[in-house]
């Protein structure tokens, strides 16, 4: 019995020593792993943190490249500016820190708070900033208590500066740090969450030109940061130089001419022979500058939500109904496709019965008989709307499209719009509805669904100037990488196929819109024959319009005026684009601002004195406008 229990406790204790064995087994097995984890697989991530006790790789930004307009005037450029940031790392006591920082600089707590916050997910060796374009007065506060504030850093960066401040901001655009979705792209692979890059405009489009290349500082750093020792520096490269097709001077006239007058809107010019962009404004504007130091909060809500939408490119980005400017297409229709000849005549009493509906003209007098150069001239809608029952709104779409109206004209910009030149098809497959022969009416001038933008009818003037060849415009003349200036490469966009004679048909009438009767007298220049047509864009129809009238909203519910233009009408137009006047109810209100442009474009190539904007005689309102079509 006795050897029985003996042999009992012995199996007990022997499978106890097992249970043993292996437990130790097991976390020998797991320090071993962990040993080679931390050795092997995490070697680089130790080995970088043990070298930060001592040594720091501090980022070197490069000065993005300047831009210059068509002349030589700077536009934007960099100046230098100091950051104060927190490297968390070189902290024992976070909050001691931030609340002593608060003190000296003067900043808020919660701001500096959001931005730590922000910037959570960094490794704690990167700098975050706190106070960017910070003060003399809180750097020297920094810097004279640098002892006291282990894990405070002043760095020197390059900070962009919009010389031209309020003028050509939406071409140009704005930097601004680096968004989570920027990161994850292709286009901006390699850069950290603190890169400042271009966010709009032209900043955006030639980001990658424009940074540059940073450079690297390796420096020795004792236990609270201070900078001992410069190991080795790495200096940046500065980003390319560009040089635009923009005047200044042509866009200073036309942001003038837009404050004098007081109308918000947008004015495009191009060169017709290469589509480089002389001017493109739009109005309300805003400041760059604003963005360059990174905007707070309470002014970007500010700009978005304005009512004015001060942010938003009316240039390519609004959509109008084109008025009567696109009479410039139906015409072109009506005659390419044999329907009419130049001299075809329409009697216009005032009105028109079309597909049992009743349409009137501008003047309700009536114009009397008309051939084509004489409807241009006078803007008969009774002469258009026989053309456009004539052709349909299948053929009238074609030769829109032909002209581009439909479409993006490719300008080296970001989030440029198309416009809508309606079919049959279109509103079928969007509103599952047949299209009405009256609309096809309204839409013969201009207005029901066909909506454009300003950019688009700029390049058709110019396309109409040039004799049927299509410009694509864009900014971008030449670059500088540090080898001096070399042209960039440009191509026109295509051919519309026109016939002399209409060419000549639209020349002439449009230059009797500005020289002779029409409505367009108002940009008329002696010695440059300018060509032109204007326009009404409803903004509601009438029956609405009459109500609005009464309400204390009327100002909103006004039509907009467009004047579109080139000049001289020769073989060789020096000039073509559009001004577009929101709500000032007629287009021979924005003929002025039109003429400016031009005149100062004269003037500068004379060589004599840039002319002032001829301020109002008397304010613009609705009790002192003159009905226009």
């Amino acid at each position: 019995m006795a050897q029985e229990l003996f042999s009992v406790r012995r199996n007990r204790l022997a499978s106890r020593l097992s249970v043993l064995r292996l437990t130790v087994t097991v976390l020998m097995v797991g320090v071993a792993l962990s040993y080679w984890f931390i050795q092997v697989v995490q070697h680089n991530k130790f080995q970088q943190l043990a070298e930060n006790n001592h040594r720091r790789s501090v980022s070197l930004r490069a000065p993005r490249g300047i831009l210059f307009d068509r002349n030589g005037t700077v536009l934007v450029e960099n100046r230098y500016s100091f950051d104060i940031s927190i490297v968390r790392e070189l902290t024992t006591d976070l909050e001691y820190l931030v609340n002593k920082l608060v003190a000296i600089t003067g900043i808020q707590l919660r701001d500096v708070q959001d931005e730590i916050d922000r910037h959570s997910e960094l490794p704690e060796y990167q700098p975050i900033v706190i106070i960017r374009d910070a003060s003399l007065s809180q750097v020297a506060a920094v810097a004279a208590r640098r002892f006291e504030l282990p894990g405070i850093a002043i760095e020197q960066v390059p900070t962009r500066r919009y010389r031209v401040g309020t003028s050509a901001a939406h071409l140009l655009g704005y930097v601004g740090e680096i968004t989570a979705d920027q990161i994850a792209s292709l286009d901006f692979a390699g850069l950290t969450d603190d890169a400042v890059v271009g966010q709009s405009g032209l900043e955006f489009t030639y980001n990658q030109l424009l940074m540059g290349t940073d450079g690297r500082r390796q420096v020795i750093v004792n236990s609270v940061g201070r900078e001992l020792e410069t190991i080795e520096t790495n200096d940046p490269i500065n980003g390319t130089r560009l040089q635009l097709t923009l005047d200044a001077d042509l866009q200073n006239a036309a942001e003038e001419a837009f404050a004098a007058t007081g109308f918000s809107g947008a004015a495009i010019v191009l060169e017709p022979g290469t589509g480089e962009v002389l001017v493109m404004t739009s109005v309300p504007t805003y400041d760059p500058n604003a963005f360059a130091l990174g905007i707070d909060m309470r002014s970007w809500q500010a700009l978005n939500t304005d009512d004015r939408r001060p942010l938003h490119n009316r240039a390519l980005q609004g959509r109008y109904s084109p008025g009567s400017i696109f009479k410039i297409v139906v015409a072109t229709a009506a005659l390419e496709e044999g329907l009419v000849t130049p001299d075809f005549k329409v009697r216009c009493p005032g009105s028109g019965v079309f597909h049992g509906q009743r349409f009137f003209c501008h003047l309700r007098g009536g114009h009397g008989e008309l051939d084509m150069q004489g409807a241009l001239e006078r803007s008969c809608n009774v002469y258009f709307y026989t053309l456009g029952s004539m052709l349909e709104i299948d053929l009238i779409e074609k030769w829109a499209k032909k002209f581009g109206l439909n479409q993006v004209t490719g300008i080296d910009l970001p989030y440029e719009a198309a416009g809508l030149v309606p079919s049959r098809q279109w509103k079928q497959e969007v509103n599952d509805e047949p299209w009405y022969p009256g609309e096809t009416i309204s839409v013969a001038i201009g207005q029901g669904l066909v909506s454009v933008t300003p950019l688009s009818i700029a390049v058709m003037m110019a396309t109409v100037a040039n004799g049927g060849i299509r410009p694509i415009p864009h900014l971008l003349k030449a670059v500088d990488s540090g080898n001096g200036w070399s042209p960039v490469k440009t191509s026109m966009g295509g051919r519309v196929e026109l016939s002399s004679e209409t060419i000549q048909t639209l020349h002439e009438g449009l230059w009797r819109v500005v020289n002779g009767q029409g409505t367009g007298r108002r940009a008329r220049i002696d010695g440059f024959d300018v060509a032109g047509k204007t326009a009404t864009s409803q903004v509601i129809s009438l029956e609405g319009r009459a109500k609005a009238e009464e309400s204390d909203s009327e100002f909103e519910w006004r039509d907009h005026g467009w004047f579109a233009f080139f000049a001289p009408r020769n073989d060789a137009p020096e000039l073509a684009g559009v001004v577009l006047a929101e709500h000032s109810d007629h287009g021979y209100l924005a003929a002025p601002i039109a003429r400016h442009i031009m005149t100062t474009y004269l003037a500068k190539k004379d060589g004599r004195p840039l002319p002032e904007f001829p301020r109002p005689q008397t304010p613009v309102t609705t009790t002192n406008l003159v009905t226009e079509p």
